[in-house]
């Protein structure tokens, strides 16, 4: 059976989880990184020399990065409409999944450190409220690039949805300055919270 390993309150692994649920592939989950450890161990790092998480093991093939993972679970289940064949359709959802490793976790994984993980009284809250603008900016982005389709890269979810629904959620349960209501962004995110697989995985609390 296809392994898990990371712990469920990192968003790359929720990523994952949320994909394999959707899918409705078998898998083990084991509970790495953050206060349980191991993912500094020379057993581990054999796995994944960034000694980050997520990392699956599916028999003899080992894969870390979560969006190289999600990519890898919709081919092995494909033709998957969560990862589009047809070339255009696949690089409109590819370049979200990149805009997101390349632009939006830039931000909301400070932000999120800062609010959530750093104790109070060290808070640079200049460093914050910039943070807070720079979110601001990047998911006005996506509220406008929304104006023509339900989802990131066309009429049904993909794992481009997948990718920045993580973020999504964050952004709307942080305690952050979010600005105007951007509506066609709340209302994806709505549409998020229809799968029973992001409810699960993705809507467990911040910690």
């Amino acid at each position: 059976m296809l392994k898990l390993l990371g712990r469920n309150s990192s968003s790359n692994v929720q990523k994952v989880l949320w994909l394999l649920t959707e899918l409705g592939l078998p898998f083990e989950r084991h509970d790495y990184g953050g206060a349980f450890g191991r993912n500094k161990d020379a057993q581990y790092l054999r796995l994944n020399p960034n000694g980050l998480v997520p990392t699956i093991i599916d028999g003899e093939v080992v894969i870390w990065e979560s969006n190289t993972i999600l990519r890898y679970l919709a081919n092995k289940s494909g033709p998957s409409p969560f990862y589009p064949t047809e070339p255009a359709a696949r690089a409109y959802c590819e370049r979200w999944m990149d805009w997101q490793l390349g632009t939006l976790n830039t931000v909301m994984t400070p932000l999120y450190i800062a609010l959530i993980r750093c104790d109070p009284a060290a808070r640079d809250l200049e460093a914050i409220r910039g943070l807070e603008a720079r979110a601001r900016a990047n998911f006005d982005t996506l509220n406008q690039c929304l104006a023509e389709t339900p989802f990131l890269a066309g009429g049904a979810l993909t794992l481009a949805d997948i990718a920045l629904g993580i973020f999504a959620y964050r952004w709307y349960t942080l305690e952050v300055e979010r600005g105007p209501e951007l509506p066609r962004l709340r209302a994806w995110y709505e549409r998020l919270q229809d799968r029973q697989a992001f409810r699960e995985h993705v809507m467990i609390g911040l910690s």
